[in-house]
């Protein structure tokens, strides 16, 4: 959006920085036994599948609609993010206020 690169060939050069990031994480994690293999299994497949979905979706659209569509994922990611956050917020006032009493 700010060098005006297309959205497509944005999204293709994260990838590329990603995946090696992704691989060396996961490896360091198995390393250490970080790793718990009956939550990441189901979710690594779900996000085999959705990426092949994701892909061939993509692949699909223009520029214009491909980058509103992305923009909506990341505005609700975001909001599912801070109304998380917020919940956290009020749990910890809630046990400091019981704490303190």
């Amino acid at each position: 959006m700010f060098i005006g690169i297309e959205q497509h060939i944005a999204q293709a050069t994260n990838i590329i920085f990603f995946v090696p990031m992704a691989i060396i994480s996961v490896a360091i994690n198995i390393k250490h036994k970080l790793i718990k293999w009956k939550i990441a299994i189901p979710i690594i497949i779900a996000g085999i599948i959705g990426a092949i979905i994701g892909a061939e979706f993509s692949v699909k659209l223009d520029s214009p609609h491909l980058k509103k569509y992305f923009g909506i994922f990341l505005s609700l990611i975001t909001i599912y993010e801070i109304y998380h956050l917020f919940i956290e917020y009020k749990i910890k006032k809630k046990r400091n206020n019981i704490n303190n009493k």
